[in-house]
């Protein structure tokens, strides 16, 4: 499930709501935390997280690199640390390439569930 752009974004969100927003298990997201100095969200005194938009833009990167790109978590990291705006504006192609895509989806369902031209409904 991706984060929703059109609703007013929140300042914080907790690490079950990037849990669920992502579709990412709440243990990946503390360990991607300890791996990648990327995601740094803030934590309260009671160590409650919370990840502000930039870091769920860096988890978001991170799993595009991980999970659908195939890298290990090492492999990741140097991607990142050797040619970062690279990465990062590739990354916001394949994401802007999805939203087209789902966007035709939609299109495509609602043509296929329109009548023909004269045909009664």
């Amino acid at each position: 499930m991706a984060l929703n752009t059109n609703k007013v974004l929140k300042k914080y969100y907790s690490i079950k709501e990037v849990s669920e927003m992502l579709d990412i298990p709440e243990s990946t997201l503390r360990y991607w935390e300890k791996e990648f100095k990327e995601i740094s969200p803030k934590k309260n005194a009671k160590g409650i997280r919370h990840y502000t938009a930039s870091d769920i833009e860096q988890i978001k990167l991170v799993n595009h690199l991980v999970k659908e790109k195939s890298l290990t978590i090492k492999g990741a990291k140097s991607r990142m640390n050797e040619n970062p705006k690279t990465t990062v504006d590739t990354h916001e192609v394949v994401e802007r390439l999805k939203a087209i895509r789902e966007e035709l989806k939609a299109i495509l369902s609602e043509l296929d569930s329109t009548p023909p031209c004269g045909q009664p409904l």
